[in-house]
């Protein structure tokens, strides 16, 4: 079953978070991911659920989703995502 990490985050720091944005691609693309919804701002139907902006991408299953998040040739990209936004990351498993 397919792995999707699901990003809930907004920017505190948009010049630095740039290279981010920039440079992830090559790794979600290195570890067989691709993007679901890429940095949209969604519209809250239900609840008190209030995010500024949701990433959603989508890896051939949970293992392979969890290997692009340790790579360590990607750490520092993530550094600069944890010191350029607030976030909040899961990852869960599709249904077939």
């Amino acid at each position: 079953m397919k792995g999707y990490l699901i990003l809930d985050f907004s920017i505190t720091d948009f010049p630095r978070f740039k290279k981010y944005i920039k440079e992830i691609p090559e790794f979600i693309k290195k570890h067989g991911g691709r993007y679901v919804v890429q940095g949209v701002e969604p519209e809250v139907m239900e609840g008190d659920w209030h995010p500024e902006r949701i990433v959603v991408l989508e890896f051939p299953n949970k293992d392979i989703a969890k290997g692009f998040l340790a790579d360590p040739e990607a750490q520092p990209l993530f550094a600069i995502r944890h010191s350029t936004t607030k976030s909040k990351l899961i990852l869960v498993e599709g249904c077939f």
